[in-house]
């Protein structure tokens, strides 16, 4: 998708260098590997708006990537189905099956979460980088690629940039994201529970 759109509105040397860039960028992306070898900042919105979207992709169930998952999407899209199906035949049992075994109520409870936790941290950091005078995307792209741990964001913390302009009290907490982010945010609330010190 994003080369379709960037080999049809951008202007560079021809379709080769086009799908280059473009899977180059995806692939650093959402592997979250941190290289850049264009200034997407200039790409089409289009591509750019897909390319923020894969910050929230991240790497394979199990691997050391970051993000989201697509394993906890994919319980996440299979979950809504059966709610949907519960609509229509309520007195129904519909079985979440994924990877070939029966997910448990525990787990899903675990993995909408873990979404849900994600989201409300992402927030929190656009909210506060943006108190400090960071503009909104630049904000929501540099806690996005914080707590992904993805590298480069958007706009002004871009491939080209870096986030040597966020004040210390904004680099602390974009720190924060990313060791959270790490370590899939479970084990760092593990360590605020007052039973885990006392245990």
């Amino acid at each position: 998708m994003v080369f379709l759109h960037l080999d049809s509105t951008w202007h560079s040397t021809g379709w080769g260098d086009n799908l280059r860039a473009a899977l180059f960028q995806i692939v650093s992306i959402v592997t979250t590997t941190g290289f850049a070898t264009a200034d997407y900042n200039f790409w089409p919105h289009m591509a750019i708006a897909l390319i923020f979207l894969m910050m929230f992709i991240g790497g394979c169930s199990a691997s050391t990537g970051g993000g989201i998952k697509p394993g906890r999407y994919l319980i996440i899209l299979l979950r809504t189905v059966i709610e949907l199906k519960k609509m229509i035949h309520p007195k129904a049992v519909f079985p979440l099956r994924f990877g070939g075994r029966f997910i448990n109520e525990d787990l899903l409870i675990n993995v909408l979460q873990f979404f849900f936790l994600y989201i409300i941290l992402l927030a929190v950091g656009m909210l506060y980088l943006t108190s400090l005078g960071i503009d909104t995307l630049s904000s929501l792209s540099a806690s996005a690629a914080c707590l992904g741990n993805i590298g480069p964001g958007l706009g002004l913390v871009g491939p080209m940039e870096n986030f040597f302009f966020i004040p210390d009290s904004g680099k602390y907490v974009l720190s924060i994201l990313m060791l959270v982010g790490r370590l899939e945010i479970y084990p760092i609330l593990v360590l605020l529970l007052p039973s885990f010190w006392r245990e």
